[in-house]
């Protein structure tokens, strides 16, 4: 059974940095294109940034360019996004979400990805 699990959300002031970690269970994690997704009260999920299987590539909504940034580590299967300088716009639910590689290359589009975590509470005040 695939479980992808987020951690570390919480609230915090503006210009604070969080620290979001997505621990994955039941599948190969490091054939796993891995990307992060939030969706803010009364709108839609949004693509946030992602990172390819092996860690070679990383990309982000332009949004977030700069103030975020995805890692990763194969041997502990897990993914992290890093949050800087955040926003009272930043407020979301965040959601990590995994997509084989062997389904198609990496994509910012949420039907694409075959699991997803449960979501964490990011809640930024000004």
């Amino acid at each position: 059974q695939v479980q992808l699990v987020e951690f570390g959300g919480g609230l915090v002031q503006a210009g604070a940095s969080l620290r979001l970690s997505c621990a994955a269970s039941g599948l190969a994690f490091s054939m796993h294109t891995m990307a992060w997704f939030r969706q803010a009260p009364g709108k839609e999920r949004e693509f946030v940034g992602l990172i390819t299987w092996a860690g070679g590539r990383s990309s982000y909504a332009d949004s977030v360019k700069g103030r975020f940034s995805i890692s990763r580590d194969n041997a502990k299967n897990t993914a992290y996004l890093q949050i800087d300088s955040l926003k009272p716009e930043d407020t979301a639910v965040y959601y990590c979400a995994a997509k084989s590689r062997y389904s198609g290359g990496p994509t910012r589009d949420t039907r694409e990805y075959n699991y997803w975590g449960q979501g964490t509470q990011v809640t930024v005040s000004s």
